[in-house]
């Protein structure tokens, strides 16, 4: 193993032994976290290359052949050439990036994170909330997705999602189009797009915040996995909210993490027709309340922020969606004109008196919010339905 490699993705022989944990024994396995808790990474390591581990860890014969197939199998010095390729390193628990509220996960609790991407995780998530919400999300909890994210993002808090279709991918493209950082955690390695169609996304995301997975670079996702995953989501972040869910959704297994963990847990009402909004509404009327009602950012950072923080909204609230934009961007809306052909940014920056870069960035805004489309020529109001 080349030893400069591991210093600069996993620090000392026990952040590599983590890191060859990693592959071998499927992360969320409570045994492989008894096991080093008893005799360290490196003492659990050799154990499970030796095949003798000490008793009363609940690790049966028949788990350990497993780590043992596994282990003839992980190559760690190409996970870790992988990593080097793609600007990844390793984040074990000591570290000073750690987020130290995955420790609140007990035996559960990561081994370690491959990240990719330049930012202080642990910073990061101390101003933190995840939103989650289906896969299959309609075109009211994409929007709310996309505006939750923005909103904020732009004030400063990041946001935290598992980088899915639907609602997970309109949260952290609205956290991008303010200009704010967004986490996804991954349930795959942190070089393989997965969702394939998110590839562009993924590459943002490791450009301006980071990408986070427990599990090796390519490796690839399994149904199961997505559950072990969201333990990380709901552990990291002051709270969850749930944007639109059914009630078999892999948020709502999201929610009751968080809820177990004593996190803040919030949900969007949706219409009462509306299949895909049955989960919110499921935590909502339960007794009592298994979550809190919100309806925008302000109502989330009322729960999740400082004491104090989010009480300054007007009184009597935003009567309409925009609203709840800033004065930037409600300029460049203003600016938009509701022609099929549109105009171009240039021209909407000229309208609304911005930079031309200010303009850009506040119509990826708009357009990821629903407001406006995209034409040929330039930016169109979006017709209303």
């Amino acid at each position: 193993m080349d030893g400069r490699v591991v210093e600069r993705l996993g620090g000392d022989g026990e952040g590599a032994a983590r890191a060859w944990l990693s592959g071998v024994c499927e992360p969320g396995d409570e045994a492989a976290w008894r096991l080093v808790a008893r005799l360290g990474a490196e003492g659990a390591a050799e154990a499970v290359r030796r095949g003798r581990v000490p008793g009363g860890l609940g690790i049966t014969e028949k788990k350990l052949a497993g780590w043992r197939t596994r282990a003839e199998a992980f190559d760690l010095d190409g996970v870790l050439f992988l990593a080097e390729k793609v600007g990844g390193r390793v984040l074990t628990p000591g570290d000073p990036g750690w987020p130290t509220t995955l420790d609140q996960l007990d035996e559960s609790a990561p081994l370690m994170l491959w990240i990719r991407g330049r930012g202080d995780m642990r910073q990061l998530c101390l101003r933190s909330v995840s939103v989650v919400g289906a896969r299959a999300a309609s075109p009211y909890g994409r929007r709310l997705a996309a505006e939750l994210g923005a909103e904020m993002a732009e004030r400063g808090w990041t946001v935290v999602s598992g980088g899915a279709l639907g609602v997970d991918g309109e949260a952290h493209r609205g956290a991008l189009a303010a200009d704010g950082v967004t986490i996804a955690v991954l349930a795959n390695g942190v070089d393989v797009p997965y969702p394939p169609r998110h590839a562009g996304l993924f590459a943002e995301i490791a450009r301006t915040g980071l990408l986070v997975s427990e599990w090796p670079l390519a490796s690839h996702p399994t149904r199961p996995r997505f559950l072990v995953r969201n333990r990380v989501i709901a552990a990291l972040t002051k709270g969850t909210v749930v944007v639109e869910a059914d009630l078999r959704s892999g948020a709502l297994n999201t929610a009751h993490r968080a809820r177990d963990l004593g996190r803040h847990l919030m949900a969007f009402p949706g219409p009462v027709t509306s299949v895909m909004s049955r989960g919110c509404h499921d935590l909502l009327r339960s007794t009592p309340p298994a979550a809190r009602l919100v309806t925008c950012a302000e109502d989330v950072i009322e729960e999740v922020g400082s004491i104090g923080e989010g009480l300054d909204r007007p009184h009597g609230g935003p009567v309409l969606p925009r609203d709840h934009l800033d004065p930037d961007s409600r300029s460049v809306l203003e600016a938009v004109p509701a022609t099929p052909s549109g105009a171009p940014a240039h021209a909407i920056a000229a309208s609304a008196a911005v930079d031309l870069p200010t303009a850009r960035s506040r119509l990826s805004l708009l357009a990821a919010t629903g407001f406006i489309d995209r034409t040929r020529t330039g930016w169109r109001l979006r017709p209303a339905p």
